[in-house]
Parts: C-alpha cells; structure tokens; sequence
C-alpha cells in the first residue's frame, strides 16, 4: 500500500481521482487551501501555495504525489512550492502530473493571449520545473475536458447571442478516463512524460456549442468571432489536439446526452 498525497484533490479532477485511488487500497491524503473533516478513506491536510506553510508537513509522509493543484495562470509557482517543499522534506515521493496537450505549442506574445490562452504556457512551464528538479515524476497531457466544455457552454448560452470564436477545434475527453489513467500511473513506476490522452472525436467550438444548445432547447444563434493573437491562432491550427492519441471512449455527443437531456 502507498501513501499518496492529492494536490487539488477537492477540484473538479481532484474529486474523480481520490475515490478511485481509495478503491485501490491507498492511503490517500489530500492537500487543500481550507480545512476539511476526514472521510471516504481519505485524510486532509491545510496548505499555502502562497506561503509554502504546510506543504513540507504534507508532502514528508508521501510515496506519490499525484499533483492537481494550479489554476490558468500560477502553475509555474505552484510547481516550484511543490519541488521546493519535497527538496526541504528530504524525501523522493513519485510525483504524477496532469498538463495538458499542446502545452508548448501556444505562444504568449501579448497580454491578451496571456488572458484568452495563457493556460497552455502555464502548463507548459510547470511541466520544465518538474522535468528539472531531479525529483521521479511522470507527466500526462489531456485534452478539454468534456466537462468543461459543457461550463463554458452553459455560460455563453446565457447571452442573447451566442459568441464563437472562430476556426477553434476541440478534442474533448472525459475526465473520469483521465482520472481512471492517473491513478494507473500513481501505482506504478516512474515513466517520465508517457502518451497522451485525447477523446475520440475533434469538434469545431461552434459546433459543439450548438450541440448543447439544440440539447436544452435554446434557439439562440452563435456568431463567430475572431480572437487575435498568436495563441489563438495557434489554437485554430490544432496544437491543442491529439488525432493520433484518440483512445478516449466517451464521446461528447454520448457526454451531452447523461448531462443534458432533450428539452426540445
């Protein structure tokens, strides 16, 4: 049995990674910013990205860290308090990453794409300090998850008319095939950056959006709109897509269907 910490383990992802690693007969810890009372199998610990305040307790008692934890902008730093943190510990836990596909791909040459595709970079810059710090890791990249495709769906859905941008393709997958592969790769060896995982299908954004709007009856019309930039174009010409990783089952049109069914 390994004991293995969860960073970000209460985060969308977080939440389909922690039961799983408990089916599997893991000591299981999860690391969040607030306090929660330990249940399900599953322990937690309080700590500060910010601050590095609790992040060497954590990580001390830990085989695995299967690293979560980040947001669109910060995971640069969080991967450095996380390295930092193991380095003051003394200790050589496995660390498992999720990134996601085509990291390196999108260029940040301005403040906008910063703000419309900044997440990539971040991605992409975390996985150079954990390939650099010396530490075991292994890293997976996926794409979109159908899940969060659906928020940003029902957010622009709210508007009278619903706004596109235009060219962007996605290959959506679901995140409870990417969590069900983390914890594969946290019970096992080392392996370094290992293939990634895409769904079965790549979509148009705009057709996508349809999709969900026909799903809940919603006649409103989507518009295309264009997104400047470098990282955008980056994005209409596919490097957030995998054709050849398409090994994910669930299509977004079978996603859509559990989530939303037909109002219409």
């Amino acid at each position: 049995m390994a004991r293995i910490l969860v960073t970000g383990g209460t985060g969308h992802l977080g939440r389909l990674v922690v039961p799983r690693l408990v089916r599997t007969g893991q000591e299981v810890t999860v690391l969040s910013r607030s306090p929660h009372a330990a249940g399900d199998g599953v322990r937690y610990l309080v700590g500060d990205w910010d601050t590095g305040e609790g992040l060497t307790a954590a990580v001390r008692d830990a085989d695995v860290v299967v690293h979560l934890a980040g947001d669109q902008l910060h995971n640069e730093t969080v991967a450095h308090a996380l390295v930092r943190a193991v380095r003051e510990a003394g200790t050589d836990p496995h660390l498992v990453n999720i990134s996601v596909v085509g990291a390196e791909k999108v260029p940040l040459r301005s403040g906008f794409d910063r703000r419309v595709l900044g997440y990539m970079a971040s991605k992409a810059a975390a996985e150079r300090v954990l390939e650099g710090s010396g530490l075991r890791w292994t890293n997976l990249r996926a794409t979109q998850f159908h899940e969060l495709v659906l928020i940003a769906a029902r957010a622009l859905a709210k508007l009278p008319v619903v706004p596109v941008p235009s060219g962007w393709r996605s290959q959506p997958v679901a995140g409870d095939e990417v969590a069900a592969r983390l914890v594969e790769l946290a019970v096992g060896d080392p392996q370094g950056r290992v293939p990634d995982l895409a769904g079965p299908e790549v979509h148009s954004f705009r057709s996508m959006i349809r999709d969900y709007l026909d799903a809940v009856g919603s006649r409103r019309p989507t518009m295309p709109v264009r997104i400047p930039g470098g990282a955008s174009r980056a994005y209409a010409a596919g490097a957030n897509l995998a054709p050849d990783r398409a090994v994910g089952k669930q299509t977004w049109a079978e996603f859509l269907a559990a989530r939303e069914p037909s109002r219409s």
